[in-house]
C-alpha cells in the first residue's frame, strides 16, 4: 500500500495527544475549559493532512536518495528539513488557521507572526531525529517513529498555532 493505514491512525491520534497535552500542560485550563473541539480539529489535521503528506513525502524522499548510509541519511535530512520542513510548516499554520475560522488576512498575518519561530524551533528538534531516522528506521516504520517523537512537536505546534 502507499501509506500503512496504521500510520495514518497514528499520526491523527498523536496530533490529538499533543493538542491536550498542549491545553492541560501548557495553558492549564483544566478540564472544564478543554475545547474538545481544538483536539477534533488537530486529529483532523493529523488523519488529512499530517499522516498522508508525510508518509507520502518520506516515500519521494527515499526515491530521490535511495539507501541508508550516514552519507544518504545527512542528505535527506537537509532535503527533508531545508525544502519540505518549511512549505510544510507553513501549510499547517495556514490550515489550522483555516479551521479556526481566520478570514484570509488574518490567517495571513498569524502565519508572519507564527511562521519565524516555529521553523527555528523546528531546526533546533528535527535534524538529530530525522538523520537517525532516515539512518536505522525502515522507511514503513519513519512516519510511526517521528509521530512518536512528534507528540511535544505536536504539543508545541498545537499551542503556537491556537494562541489568537
Amino acid at each position: 500500500p502507499w501509506l500503512p493505514e496504521g500510520a495514518v491512525l497514528v499520526a491523527g491520534t498523536l496530533m490529538g495527544a499533543g493538542d491536550v497535552i498542549a491545553q492541560q500542560l501548557v495553558e492549564w485550563r483544566g478540564l472544564r475549559g478543554h475545547c474538545g473541539h481544538r483536539t477534533l480539529k488537530m486529529m483532523a489535521i493529523g488523519f488529512c493532512f499530517v499522516g498522508p503528506v508525510v508518509g507520502g513525502w518520506y516515500k519521494i524522499l527515499d526515491r530521490l536518495i535511495p539507501g541508508s548510509t550516514k552519507v544518504v541519511a545527512v542528505k535527506k535530512m537537509f532535503l527533508d528539513q531545508g525544502a519540505f520542513a518549511p512549505c510544510f510548516l507553513g501549510c499547517f499554520l495556514a490550515i489550522t488557521g483555516a479551521m479556526n475560522h481566520l478570514s484570509v488576512q488574518e490567517n495571513w498575518s498569524k502565519i508572519q507572526q507564527d511562521y519565524t519561530d516555529a521553523l527555528l524551533t523546528n531546526y533546533c528538534i528535527w535534524p538529530p531525529v530525522q538523520i537517525a531516522n532516515f539512518y536505522f528506521v525502515p522507511l514503513q516504520h519513519r512516519l510511526v517513529v517521528v509521530q512518536c517523537v512528534a507528540i511535544v512537536w505536536n504539543c508545541y505546534l498545537s499551542w503556537k498555532a491556537n494562541r489568537m
